[in-house]
């Protein structure tokens, strides 16, 4: 699933102060007592809790999945009675939850912010720098790099001697002056580091908060351009439910930094895509496609949760700002392989390796390393709303299992911008002993019912062991009607000679 984030223009690219804030700023924790403050009595008044018996049609499995759908057409009972225990499920209705409101322990006294969908507006153009800027530097360093090129080859040979005997003579100044540019680039990079309030982690910034502001607004025009006559009414209810869980993230985590300075707008967008994102000014939008594919309630919180992650702890400026200076270094590199390659057919081939091993390298390796961190402190916003953690790594075993049924190539981590479904559920299942104390510390009510981590493998297994005998079923009808022509040669003879006998 693409969850996406940082600016997204053209090649929709996810991805901005002082050295004096790493001794000052402390990252932000859980609190160890959680501040009382009285429950919001609006917030669920439509939030009730329905249950059903754990039954195949029940099952945590994408609702896409054939294999699904041909067992439930096939078969409509349940587990066997020791096995069946009562779970949330997400239906159109949106009932959730009654008993898994924030805990007043955890819920912050903030004035309720409004949710709405805003109306379509006319599209502002992608902002000049985004589009311009890299194709700029980079024509600037080819063009810079050929001319060296060009420079040097047309030279005398005896020119050429002069020029590397004054670079011997001088070498000391070179290094010099390059151990000063390397000096200036340590200084710029460290004045421009930040440390998160919520994770304690440094992170480059050099795009500034406001600019970046006005870059997500210019962006979200454009989406809402796009999505004009696919997003849904304020009245359907799937918009309603993303609404409340959004609503309902948000006021139980009004303590985090950054959740109560953003203004949070929902759009839900009629779509089969299996993703949602939230651009850094608050625009959160969710396809129908997602909804689609989460089994209940929980499931959805935890991926709304992260979402919102990323736009708490800053992800898109902060990979803003590691693209700028990638493309920065970029261009010197390509400088030089323009300058150094003798023929341009080269230089294209060595610009070529150099864009791939700066993309597996650094891009996407730091992508998942953001993704990582929004699955983290996801959860923990979830588990702070009181939602039932333990669902989170079910949802993304489930994409792993529906890839497989439909027979998706398993490509290698290191080949994408997110981790793998089947490591992040593992990552997920670390985290999981740590979210669960937290809810405790938040005074949430404790969780009934079987863990839905327990129910998916049992699931699994009988899908497995009813497919196998099946499979069996198929193969012996597939060998009976093989079998009957050798028995009919069989008794041919045996009547001939039994007819013999009689008449003798």
């Amino acid at each position: 699933m693409n969850l996406l984030y940082g600016l997204q223009s053209a090649t929709r690219n996810r991805f901005l102060s002082g050295v004096n804030m790493l001794a000052r700023r402390r990252p932000w924790t859980p609190p160890a007592g959680c501040p009382l403050a009285p429950r919001l009595p609006a917030v669920h008044a439509n939030w009730g809790l329905r249950t059903v018996s754990h039954c195949y049609s029940v099952i945590s499995l994408p609702r896409n999945v054939h294999f699904c759908r041909t067992l439930k057409n096939k078969r409509s009972g349940c587990l066997s009675s020791a096995q069946s225990k009562e779970m949330g499920v997400l239906t159109y209705n949106w009932t959730v939850w009654g008993d898994a409101s924030c805990s007043p322990n955890c819920a912050a006294v903030r004035e309720a912010r409004s949710f709405h969908t805003s109306a379509p507006r006319q599209a502002a153009p992608v902002p000049l720098l985004m589009l311009l800027l890299k194709p700029v530097q980079k024509l600037l360093a080819i063009i810079v790099g050929r001319g060296i090129r060009k420079w040097w080859q047309a030279l005398p040979p005896d020119k050429k001697a002069l020029f590397k005997d004054s670079v011997k003579r001088n070498k000391w100044r070179l290094l010099l002056g390059l151990s000063a540019f390397g000096l200036l680039f340590v200084v710029f990079y460290f004045t421009h580091l930040e440390v998160s309030p919520v994770t304690g982690r440094s992170k480059l910034l050099l795009v500034g908060k406001e600019h970046f502001r006005l870059l997500s607004d210019l962006e979200y025009e454009v989406w809402m351009e796009e999505f004009k006559n696919d997003l849904l009414p304020e009245e359907d209810p799937r918009y309603l439910t993303v609404k409340k869980v959004v609503y309902h993230l948000t006021q139980c985590n009004q303590d985090v930094p950054g959740v109560s300075e953003i203004n949070w707008v929902v759009h839900v967008v009629h779509s089969p895509k299996v993703n949602a994102f939230v651009l850094p000014n608050g625009q959160v939008f969710v396809f129908t496609g997602l909804l689609n594919s989460v089994t209940n309630m929980h499931q959805l919180s935890f991926l709304l949760g992260h979402e919102i992650a990323h736009a708490v702890l800053g992800h898109a400026a902060e990979k803003a700002s590691l693209v700028h200076l990638l493309d920065f270094l970029g261009m010197i590199f390509l400088t030089m392989i323009w300058a150094i390659c003798p023929r341009d057919s080269l230089a294209v081939l060595g610009q070529w390796i150099q864009s791939k091993l700066q993309e597996y390298m650094f891009d996407r390796p730091y992508s998942r390393t953001l993704e990582a961190e929004a699955d983290k402190i996801g959860l923990q916003l979830a588990a702070k709303a009181c939602v039932d953690v333990r669902a989170s790594s079910v949802f993304w075993q489930q994409m792993e299992l529906s890839e497989s049924l439909h027979g998706y190539p398993k490509l290698p981590e290191w080949l994408s911008t997110h981790p793998s479904h089947g490591n992040r559920a593992e990552y997920l299942d670390r985290l999981i002993p740590q979210a669960l104390k937290l809810r405790e510390v938040c005074n949430c009510p404790p969780l009934s019912g079987p863990d839905p981590r327990l129910l998916f493998r049992l699931t699994v297994k009988h899908l497995l062991e009813d497919s196998e005998k099946e499979n069996l079923n198929i193969t012996v009808k597939k060998q009976k009607p093989d079998a009957l022509p050798i028995q009919k040669q069989e008794q041919i003879p045996l009547t001939y000679v039994l007819g013999k006998r009689t008449a003798g």
